[in-house]
């Protein structure tokens, strides 16, 4: 190749990136003059004078631009474009929009339900004497609610677990859409009911319809596994605990709207119907995210150090096994799995235990709002379920302050404790106010059942999140069932002498938690080799 063409190829490249330049810098008029370096006086636009100047200098374009080819267009807009398809990417595997919907529709729908069913009672018991009448009432919504809870609690045993796995091993959208399909089924039967004066028996079968479709259980499982799915193992209880924080907001502020909503429009509409429609309207853009918007993360890259005792176990075994020798190498492999199996177990029961305590308390509490001392209405009640979100927001801070500091087990007895002391106030509530300073003891109270999902991923494979998570959700549940009925009959009989019985229980119940965490930990300080990862 002759000099003057390789001087004119030169030339060609050098325009080219002048051009691209061009593209994304200011007119010539608004750009800096700088005096050119090698003919002074003479102005030029910086940057590419120089350019021009290197280029035409050079004998070898090729060294300098090896990646510059002169036919393509503009690389820095499908550098733009394709950052942000990743952007796009990335936040189209969020799974809060669906947390924060479904949640802000789901505490529409309890204020709705619960001042329905009140209201129905009143009149079912209007002809009693005025005295009986709000004794009366609350054992008609306890009763109710027995029913209620027990139906929408053991329906999901029939579909939980097969939805979980299908989501495992077809796709993970399943035990997400299916879930929140029920949720608008049974919500639409609430105003059909308030739209048609049907007697609110007709609420046994939307429980029943929302559990055969996977009800919370699989809904929440599906959750948590699409957030362990996409978090690494040393961020995920900080993953978790955010989509808890997610769930408490929406809570707060569904909660806070809902009162309003419920005896705002009472006037031109029937009450209720605004809140259930709103309800409805939710699921129903929750539904539309999960099919058309949301996609499923891929696996992240597991944690470090587990990743590297998996490969020396992988690399000591072929060496065992050619030599024959009767060195611990067996017993070094199989040392870890059952100290393993024993932590999930003992997780198992901890949280079980807790969820007992906290389920228990949580069912009688709305009707002990409800009655004297307290005497509260819609408005107030919207505020109580409200101040019991904020303890999302305190957990979550919790969780980012301790988790840097502490290990998950302490985090777990620092949350069993909070809660504890919180309930046990509650049992001596006389004032609003002293409702509130127990809602505030309670700040930490949301962090044991989130980081005890975290642990327990840590001991089982990406592919069995949705089994493990649905299997301790349905534990969750069973237990939930009957707690709530064994909680509400204990409410009515201890009503007339002392209401706060239930939550002395509860404290109890929350201190019996520590025997198992204990157990952990003391495994934990013990065990060396897998369990490691769990104090990371």
């Amino acid at each position: 190749m002759s000099q003057s063409s390789e001087q004119h190829r030169d030339v060609q490249v050098c325009v080219h990136i002048a051009r691209r330049g061009a593209n994304i810098l200011p007119a010539r008029s608004s750009l800096p003059q700088f005096s050119d370096p090698v003919q002074p006086g003479r102005p030029f636009i910086f940057p590419f004078a120089a350019c021009f100047q290197t280029c035409l200098q050079s004998r070898a374009s090729e060294e300098l631009f090896p990646h510059v080819h002169l036919p393509e267009s503009s690389s820095l807009q499908e550098d733009v474009v394709a950052s942000s398809m990743v952007g796009i990417a990335a936040m189209r595997t969020w799974i809060e929009p669906v947390v924060a919907g479904s949640q802000v529709a789901s505490a529409f729908y309890d204020t709705a339900l619960l001042l329905v069913v009140k209201n129905y009672y009143n009149l079912t018991n209007s002809t009693a004497p005025s005295h009986a009448v709000e004794d009366a009432q609350q054992k008609a919504v306890s009763n109710f609610y027995i029913i209620y809870n027990l139906v929408l609690g053991l329906s999901p045993l029939v579909s939980a677990y097969g939805l979980s796995k299908l989501g495992d091993r077809i796709h993970r959208k399943i035990p997400i859409c299916f879930p929140l399909l029920g949720y608008m089924g049974s919500k639409t039967l609430l105003l059909l009911l308030i739209l048609l004066d049907w007697p609110v028996e007709v609420m046994y079968g939307a429980a029943a319809f929302n559990g055969l479709t996977g009800g919370f259980t699989t809904l929440w499982a599906g959750i948590m596994a699409l957030g362990s799915l996409g978090s690494s193992e040393s961020k995920r209880s900080l993953r978790l605990i955010i989509i808890e924080l997610v769930y408490g907001l929406a809570g707060f502020l569904g909660s806070m709207a809902s009162g309003y909503l419920f005896v705002g429009f009472s006037d031109r509409y029937r009450e209720g119907t605004v809140l259930v429609c709103c309800s409805i309207a939710c699921y129903a853009f929750c539904l539309l995210y999960s099919i058309f918007v949301l996609t499923v993360p891929k696996p992240a890259a597991s944690c470090p150090a587990k990743a590297k005792s998996a490969e020396e176990v992988g690399g000591q075994l072929p060496e065992a096994a050619a030599a024959g020798s009767s060195q611990p190498s067996e017993g070094s492999i199989s040392t870890p799995v059952s100290p393993s199996k024993l932590i999930i177990i003992l997780l198992f029961v901890a949280a079980i235990l807790y969820d007992l305590a906290v389920v228990g308390a949580m069912n009688v509490l709305p009707l002990f709002l409800l009655r004297e001392p307290l005497s509260w209405n819609a408005v107030e009640i919207g505020h109580g379920n409200a101040a019991g979100y904020v303890i999302f927001i305190t957990s979550f801070l919790g969780v980012l302050v301790f988790s840097r500091y502490l290990r998950d087990i302490t985090m777990i007895m620092i949350g069993v404790a909070s809660f504890s002391a919180g309930i046990l106030i509650m049992a001596f509530v006389q004032w609003t106010f002293l409702f509130y300073i127990a809602r505030a003891v309670m700040l930490f109270a949301l962090i044991p059942l989130p980081t005890i999902r975290s642990m327990l991923s840590k001991h089982v494979e990406g592919s069995s999140y949705g089994k493990v998570f649905v299997l301790l959700q349905l534990s969750l549940v069973t237990t939930g069932v009957v707690t709530s009925t064994v909680y509400n009959k204990i409410y009515q009989n201890t009503l007339d002498w002392y209401s706060g019985f239930c939550f002395i229980l509860s404290f109890l119940v929350g201190c019996l938690t520590f025997l198992p965490l204990s157990f952990v930990a003391i495994k934990q300080r013990s065990t060396t080799g897998s369990l490691e990862i769990l104090t990371e």
